[in-house]
């Protein structure tokens, strides 16, 4: 029987993120599959449901994403967004105000999601590092009721 292992030595405390293609593709069928929903259920007049939508997608990205993955996760959501869930659809169109804004949420959701997940999973490594660091309760003599 063959026995698969890896390659790399030690322990890993914090998972690897995903690889960027990954997470753009994600991004990619994401988005395309959500404004295509939203769409068919609500129309295309309500582009600050879609914005809401997609900057959630964006933001749960982020969590299995690196920090360099959030500028095109952001990008090609906000291009499923301007070019789909607003009229005229397949329209490309630059209102400054309007875009900018768009683009700087989406992109502030999968920059918030990429930094929570790598804060929650440095806690947890951390955690697991100094769970068996110091001496327990037996070695040191006390009981569970010493204050």
């Amino acid at each position: 029987m063959i026995e698969w292992v890896s390659l790399s030595s030690g322990a890993r405390p914090v998972p690897r993120p995903v690889a960027t293609p990954l997470v753009w593709a994600a991004a990619f069928g994401g988005a395309l599959v959500l404004v295509s929903v939203l769409n068919s259920l609500v129309g295309t007049d309500r582009p600050g449901l879609a914005l809401a939508v997609l900057s959630l997608l964006a933001a749960l990205l982020g969590l299995c994403a690196r920090f360099t993955a959030a500028p095109g996760t952001a990008l090609l959501c906000w291009l499923f967004l301007n070019g789909f869930a607003i009229p005229p659809a397949g329209i490309l169109t630059w209102v400054a105000h309007r875009d900018t804004f768009w683009l700087t949420c989406l992109l502030v959701a999968a920059l918030v999601g990429t930094a929570l997940a790598r804060l929650l999973h440095a806690r947890a490594a951390y955690r697991r590092l100094t769970a068996g660091a110091g001496p327990t309760a037996l070695e040191t003599g006390e009981t569970p009721y010493d204050t």
